[in-house]
């Protein structure tokens, strides 16, 4: 089993920056999937970002550009680093990894970005 517990979220203005940081429970030196989704209300849960166990990386089209996503294996941690928030980014955001064959969830953390 894998615990994963996020941090970073919070209120930010719009053009404000904010990093997430999602912990995990055990290595996660060889877990290969591993991203960050976010739910808006009303809405389905999305991919945001993927990075592999490789290091390869993945995003959402709508923060191309704006988002990084990065892993520290030492420290067993995933990163989501976002730059220029507009308000449509406003969700909680949840880490996942898969190790199979289960996808492993964290609790979320609430991104608001006001306008």
């Amino acid at each position: 089993q894998v615990q994963l517990v996020e941090s970073g979220g919070g209120l930010v203005q719009a053009g404000g920056s904010l990093r997430l940081s999602c912990i995990a429970s055990r290595s996660i030196f060889t877990i290969n999937g591993m991203g960050w989704y976010r739910q808006a209300p009303g809405k389905q849960r999305e991919l945001v970002a993927g990075i592999s166990s490789r290091g390869i990386t993945d995003y959402a089209d709508s923060v191309k550009g704006r988002f990084t996503i990065s892993r520290d294996n030492a420290k067993n941690t995933v990163y989501l680093q976002m730059n220029s928030l507009k308000p449509e980014d406003t969700a909680v955001y949840y880490c996942k990894c898969y190790v199979p064959p289960i996808d492993y969830w964290g609790q979320g953390t609430q991104v608001t970005v006001s306008s």
